[in-house]
């Protein structure tokens, strides 16, 4: 059997002071700490100690890093295909989902909701009403890692993309409902969805958060 793993991992943290849903709007790059993030996925994945400390772990077998042309996505992949010797490949589709709110605040104070033009959008949340179908957004990120999978066989790929397409994408491998509360999403910024495959068969979806000590509030939590 030939064992292949695709990496689904969200972009970093966004520089987005105004507390916009930016979606795929132009313009919005990473924080000073999602680029920290960046790098964090990056050492990890080449083994490297990295600057959060640890000793040094098992280089992964990356051949191939794949992004969403969206800007965030693009600034996450650069430092993991430099580690390891790589061009970023662009694939949109692992674009973020598109959504009606796009540019907007969204909330009931003086979000979006306030406004009873936006309501008629929010009136099937299973689909969603709002944006993009969970479907649809399911089967373009499986289109594109099956390609990947393909151009990397027998080893490791790196597909760059948003938190809600990976999350449906983990929900509908793992046979369970595409809606859901999205406070319950296990995809935190900077987090690997990962899918192991034996030849063409899925055997196991893996997750972990290379940069979990960077993530807001991390340090308040362990008590430094």
């Amino acid at each position: 059997m030939v064992a292949t793993t695709v990496h689904l991992l969200r972009h970093g943290e966004v520089h987005n002071p105004a507390g916009v849903l930016y979606g795929r709007l132009p313009g919005y790059h990473l924080s000073e700490r999602g680029h920290a993030m960046a790098r964090a996925v990056a050492d990890a994945l080449a083994g490297e100690p990295g600057t959060t400390g640890g000793s040094a772990r098992p280089r992964h077998d990356v051949v191939a890093v794949i992004a969403s042309p969206l800007q965030r996505a693009q600034e996450t992949a650069t430092p993991i295909a430099a580690a390891f010797g790589l061009d970023v490949g662009v694939d949109e589709r692992l674009i973020e989902a598109a959504n009606h709110f796009q540019g907007k605040t969204f909330g009931v104070g003086d979000g979006s909701l306030r406004h009873p033009e936006h309501w008629p959008y929010l009136r099937n949340p299973f689909k969603p009403s709002w944006g993009e179908p969970y479907r649809e957004q399911v089967d373009r990120m499986l289109a594109a890692v099956a390609d990947a999978r393909r151009q990397a066989r027998g080893h490791e790929a790196v597909l760059v993309s948003h938190q809600l397409p990976v999350w449906v994408t983990r929900l509908a491998l793992e046979n369970r409902r595409l809606w859901h509360d999205p406070r319950r999403r296990q995809c935190s910024l900077a987090s690997l969805t990962s899918l192991r495959y034996e030849d063409d068969r899925l055997v196991g979806v893996g997750y972990s958060e290379p940069a979990a000590a960077l993530l807001p509030g991390a340090s308040h939590v362990a008590g430094a």
